[in-house]
């Protein structure tokens, strides 16, 4: 029996996608050309039109942008940054370092806004279901810490008595909200569980910028999934950065402790193999 079957059609359909369409002297995202875009369109608004398939407004812009722009660097502490620079000592191109640490942005590192926008849309369908917003939180920290988790990411951090990037980023998540410009109770959300939170611990446990970010993201529209996509695309910038820095020195730093440094070994005490009874 002969097919019917177009193989042109057929390959057309292999990659079928609603992002870009382009053929000779046509480049489209969603639509739009890219001739009208070139000059028009910041590159915080292409990642929101590539994302969501349309153009974020002035006060969607202007908070998305915010929360880009705090997360990009946190210094050679970070495993991102710190493998950043010793992949570019050990002579990889630039391309190799940016991946090799992005490559460990994973559930510890760089995963907490997921985690936190994931707790906050829970927080969120409760009091869509008519719940009021204490007792959404009272029940979702329950159950949290009934869990054995201890933790609740978002909130908290190891060097920062108060984050110094989570307040404003809350402001200008406040002015978006003035302006109509998000959805949800996410910014609510958000400060009352650092509210409950203080109760519970019996002392401040101050926002951070997972939290902060989460909060934004969760009220622009994204679902939690892409927080940590978001939060790679920020980090790279502070990623590309210290690698190119590292390039650009000298210097080699191909481990993780100063040179002359050395670790605990905890193991076997030094035997002598030629006493050993097989």
């Amino acid at each position: 029996m002969t097919s019917t079957i177009d193989p042109k059609a057929q390959a057309a359909q292999w990659w079928a996608t609603d992002i870009i369409k382009m053929s000779p002297g046509v480049i489209q995202f969603h639509g739009y050309p890219i001739q009208d875009l070139i000059g028009q369109l910041s590159f915080t608004s292409m990642i929101w039109l590539m994302l969501k398939g349309d153009v974020p407004n002035p006060e969607q812009e202007a908070l998305f942008n915010a929360a880009l722009m705090a997360g990009v660097d946190h210094g050679p502490q970070a495993p991102s940054i710190a493998i950043a620079r010793m992949a570019m000592s050990c002579g990889v191109g630039i391309n190799n370092a940016m991946a090799s640490a992005a490559n460990v942005l994973g559930d510890v590192h760089g995963g907490a806004g997921e985690q936190c926008l994931e707790f906050f849309q829970r927080i969120q369908q409760a009091i869509e279901s008519g719940l009021d917003l204490d007792s959404a939180i009272q029940n979702e920290l329950q159950a949290f810490f009934a869990s054995g988790k201890k933790y609740v990411p978002g909130f908290g951090h190891r060097f920062h008595p108060v984050d110094p990037r989570s307040r404003p980023l809350m402001q200008l998540l406040e002015k978006a909200e003035q302006a109509q410009a998000t959805t949800g109770n996410y910014r609510e959300i958000a400060l009352g569980v650092e509210q409950h939170i203080a109760k519970l611990k019996s002392r401040p446990v101050p926002m951070n910028i997972d939290g902060a970010t989460a909060a934004i993201y969760g009220a622009l529209g994204f679902p939690a999934a892409l927080c940590r996509g978001l939060f790679v695309l920020s980090r790279s910038v502070g990623i590309l950065t210290h690698a190119w820095e590292q390039n650009q020195s000298n210097t080699r730093n191909k481990g993780p402790m100063p040179k002359g440094w050395l670790w605990s070994y905890t193991g076997t005490p030094e035997r002598n193999l030629n006493t050993h009874e097989v």
